[in-house]
């Protein structure tokens, strides 16, 4: 028997509102389980990790303001004034350390009375027991400090020997109290992160399954419907390509008053949780980059294991930054570092490179598949080489805005290291902290060309492999044969100048004689050698490696290498 049109139009539309109804329930379900995982991350866990860090630094400072004073006392005319600062400084931080911890307690009553959210509670009470154990270790050394102060005062050997050993244990106590809390809460927004990360990806994945049903029933709602009908089913069908195609800014507007406007506001609905996912995911790629975070919820990159690839690595480091420290408060070399990093991480993602890791003021950073093309990806990393040296001027020049200061400015210079071959990438970590990392033979040849440059007063040292794949749009010349620490087989070693196009003619007839010179060296010619290392530094004045060759040379003529010499440098130190 026959069923009319609209008996089919109708089981057709109760049909796709019960689907819809379905959507919006998991939906709000998902939603609503991963929005107490990001409220419970953003209202408690972080906050309480952000006041934990506090205390930390506070404590840290008392300690600094400590051996301060320990020195000062310790001087042949103590300087009263300065003691009097320091102790009030000391004080002072103490009485702010145990402040945030109040407030800290504060924060973990208030959660644990808050009832619209799902908390870990057990770990919140073992917090909320450790956070007292703290102040009390923290007040146990203040007090053994004043102590200390007492009997050196009263000039008792004995006794400040007595209570300076408790003074130390008494700050490794305080440290380990610190550190516990800082492990707990580290674990605790770890799993609550991995757990808002498993929630996305299930709502995300169901969303896609619900959204290919809708589209196929729309398609067959379409074919069965009357002409007037057509339009709305045509935005939908927009919208859902849309989506598709990464554009979450697409709302669908159905004028009409039956199941079509439902269906609209269900699947407007969709794309508001998707946007908030997508947010999400961003947030996240302030920490990792981006092409990861994307690689690995798209299935793009293996979650687990490792694959052979041939890449290139880059390290950088800025030469004498502990010293350059030492006259920076802690605020100014953060603030320094940020600028620092912001500058040279703009560089390496706009060339397509993924950067590793920020390893204190050293960067680490790779290039390859499936970031960039497997062809140019020494290329691309040389470039960003070139582009973040040429960044370093205008860092240099924004310095006395940077730091508050015009005059006794540190000198600021970068050091870079580039190799590139076959390295093992992948999520490499453990079972609860991996990074996207990549490691191998390479990787240790980059960091220690990085290091080889302060042997030779170069700014950019490159691997023969990378000078070899990167072309000859660059410009590179040979600096040595080296030895390195940790390697058996010697390594050609080769600076990057610069594009072959900007090279002046007296750098290029500097480069000729350089490299000239360095082949007479390898003979063991000297007077040759010594010759052509003076015509390069009268093409290019002050040329390092040129001087320090010709250091060489007068060392091996006045105690000559041995007959079997194969002209290969030992970099004994890293």
């Amino acid at each position: 028997m026959r069923r009319p049109i609209s008996l089919k139009i109708f089981s057709i539309t109760l049909a796709l509102l019960l689907l819809m109804g379905v959507v919006t329930w998991i939906s709000v379900f998902n939603l609503r389980l991963l929005n107490n995982q990001v409220r419970a991350l953003s209202d408690t866990y972080l906050p309480l990790q952000q006041q934990v860090a506090s205390v930390e630094i506070l404590v840290r400072q008392q300690m600094v303001h400590m051996e301060r004073v320990m020195a000062g006392m310790g001087a042949a005319i103590p300087d009263q004034a300065f003691l009097d600062k320091e102790n009030q400084d000391f004080d002072a931080r103490g009485i702010n350390a145990d402040q945030i911890v109040d407030s800290s307690l504060r924060l973990l009553n208030e959660a644990n009375a808050a009832r619209d959210i799902e908390l870990d509670r057990v770990t919140l009470a073992v917090l909320g027991r450790q956070l007292p154990a703290i102040q009390s270790a923290r007040q146990n050394f203040h007090r053994t400090f004043r102590l200390f102060q007492i009997e050196a005062a009263e000039g008792n050997p004995r006794s400040v020997i007595r209570v300076r050993e408790a003074l130390l244990r008494d700050k490794d106590a305080l440290d380990g109290e610190i550190q516990k809390v800082i492990d707990l809460l580290n674990k605790l927004t770890q799993d609550t992160a991995r757990q808002a990360k498993a929630e996305e990806a299930s709502a995300a994945r169901l969303n896609w399954i619900i959204t290919g049903i809708a589209s196929l029933l729309g398609l067959i709602f379409a074919a069965l419907v009357t002409r007037s009908l057509v339009a709305p089913i045509r935005r939908l069908l927009g919208g859902t390509q849309a989506v598709e195609q990464g554009d979450l800014g697409v709302e669908i507007l159905v004028r009409t008053r039956d199941e079509l406007a439902t269906l609209a506001d269900s699947f407007n609905h969709m794309v508001l949780g998707l946007r908030e996912k997508e947010r999400i995911k961003e947030t996240f790629g302030q920490y990792v980059d981006p092409r990861i975070v994307r690689g690995l919820l798209d299935n793009r990159l293996p979650a687990e294991g490792g694959q052979r690839q041939v890449m290139s690595v880059f390290f950088s480091d800025l030469a004498g930054f502990t010293r350059m420290c030492e006259g920076l408060t802690p605020d100014t070399a953060v603030r320094f570092l940020n600028r620092y990093f912001s500058l040279m991480a703009e560089v390496i993602r706009a060339r397509q490179g993924i950067i590793d890791k920020y390893i204190g003021d050293s960067v680490m950073a790779f290039w390859g598949p499936p970031f960039s093309d497997e062809s140019a990806h020494a290329e691309l990393c040389c470039v960003a080489a070139l582009e973040q040296m040429a960044r370093m001027e205008a860092f240099r020049t924004d310095l006395p805005n940077l730091i508050g200061v015009r005059y006794g400015l540190p000198t600021v210079n970068v050091r870079m290291g580039i190799a590139s071959g076959e390295v093992t990438v992948g999520n490499i970590g453990s079972d609860t902290a991996r990074g996207y990392t990549v490691i191998g033979d390479t990787v240790n040849l980059a960091s220690r060309l990085e290091q080889a440059n302060k042997f030779y007063g170069t700014r950019i040292l490159v691997s023969a492999e990378t000078r070899r794949l990167a072309g000859a749009a660059l410009a590179f010349r040979e600096i040595d044969t080296l030895r390195v620490a940790g390697k058996h087989d010697p390594i050609q070693v080769h600076e990057l100048l610069g594009l072959q196009a900007d090279l002046a003619p007296d750098q290029e007839r500097g480069v000729a004689a350089f490299e000239s010179g360095l082949r007479h060296y390898r003979n063991q010619d000297w007077e040759a050698a010594e010759t052509a290392f003076r015509q390069c530094l009268e093409r290019v004045p002050k040329d390092p490696p040129s001087t320090i060759f010709l250091e060489r040379i007068r060392i091996f003529r006045e105690t000559p290498p041995a007959r079997d010499w194969d002209g290969v440098w030992m970099a004994l130190s890293k």
